[in-house]
């Protein structure tokens, strides 16, 4: 069980009614709430709820529009979809009791002043490295606009400038970090045939491959609800049609690619995280087709290169800049 689960488990009279859980971990936490319903925003974590509570969980960057009595959120790692989320919850609670649970290291007790717009903030516990606070809704906001929300920048590319469209939680929100950038400059004579951005993000990498290669099926695969979002409106932001996917890691990407582009993510929440990265090293052979090719961009001190000649084959390095490295391998 989650420890911020634990927590609530010990008020769990406080959620004996009808209780969104919003940003909620795939534990057993709906099995204990009864009448609780989820929120995620996580493919990976809604496919295992989904499979376990049916229709009790939803997923998506907005909150079903079902009533519910009040609601929990679960500190995300962004402040920005902090603040979003409780808006949006505290928009759908006049009156009633919106509770933040979190753990210390993710910064719960800072989260805790973002409670503060909406009453009067109280500490209900603490325990398991985790703090849950409660807020009852006196001054309630308007629905905030997810469009409003989105950061919009113009990046520079050889074939004229591409407009992304980022929403706030997404990597690298609102800017072009250093790794895609340099992946951007590497993405010339890629083979005939689908094409994969991984772990997609606000979609920098699977707008500018449409673009370039207008002919290639393109498929943007990310395991989060608002980089799917985010990609969706950057496409639309530059008149392009490619495949978004919400999926958890690389096996729900399609079979039979051409190649796979991505920058791919080693942090989940406030944790370093490296299984979907190294999966995606493992398994992208069984997505590529024959003479099908990977090219990523990563952070220099990652031992990928051992991992893609195990998996795949010979491992090149094409650029080595800046603390990242572009490395390049084509399934045998």
């Amino acid at each position: 069980m989650d420890p911020r689960s634990e927590v609530l488990l010990r008020q769990a009279e406080l959620f004996s009614g009808d209780v969104l859980l919003a940003g909620l971990p795939a534990d057993d936490l709906l099995g204990q709430l009864r009448g609780a319903t989820g929120w995620s925003w996580h493919a990976g974590e809604y496919k295992t709820m989904q499979a376990r509570f049916s229709e009790r969980c939803a997923f998506g960057v907005k909150a079903s529009a079902a009533d519910f009595d009040a609601a929990v959120l679960f500190l995300p790692k962004s402040r920005e979809l902090t603040d979003y989320l409780l808006n949006a919850l505290a928009a759908r609670l006049p009156g009633r009791l919106l509770y933040l649970v979190g753990e210390k290291r993710a910064g719960v007790e800072r989260a805790a002043k973002q409670l503060a717009p909406f009453g009067e903030p109280r500490k209900l516990d603490s325990a398991r490295h985790c703090q849950l606070w409660q807020v009852k809704v006196e001054s309630s906001p308007p629905i905030p606009d997810l469009q409003l929300l989105a950061q919009r920048f113009s990046l520079e590319l050889a074939d004229g400038p591409l407009q992304i469209v980022s929403l706030p939680g997404v990597f690298s929100h609102g800017r072009l970090d250093r790794g895609t950038a340099l992946l951007l400059d590497q993405l010339d004579d890629l083979p005939a045939g689908r094409l994969l951005d991984f772990g997609c993000g606000a979609g920098v990498i699977g707008a500018s491959l449409k673009r370039r290669y207008p002919h290639n099926d393109v498929v943007l695969l990310d395991v989060d609800a608002f980089a799917v979002e985010s990609s969706r409106m950057t496409l639309a932001a530059n008149g392009l049609n490619a495949e978004v996917i919400a999926g958890d890691g690389i096996d729900a990407a399609p079979g039979d690619c051409a190649a796979i582009i991505s920058n791919p993510p080693f942090h989940q929440g406030v944790h370093t995280h490296y299984e979907a990265s190294e999966t995606l090293l493992q398994r992208a052979a069984s997505h590529l087709r024959p003479g099908g090719e990977l090219r990523l961009v990563a952070n220099a001190f990652l031992k990928y290169p051992p991992l893609i000649e195990a998996h795949l084959g010979r491992c090149e390095t094409l650029v080595n800049a800046d603390g990242f490295r572009i490395y390049r391998a084509r399934r045998a």
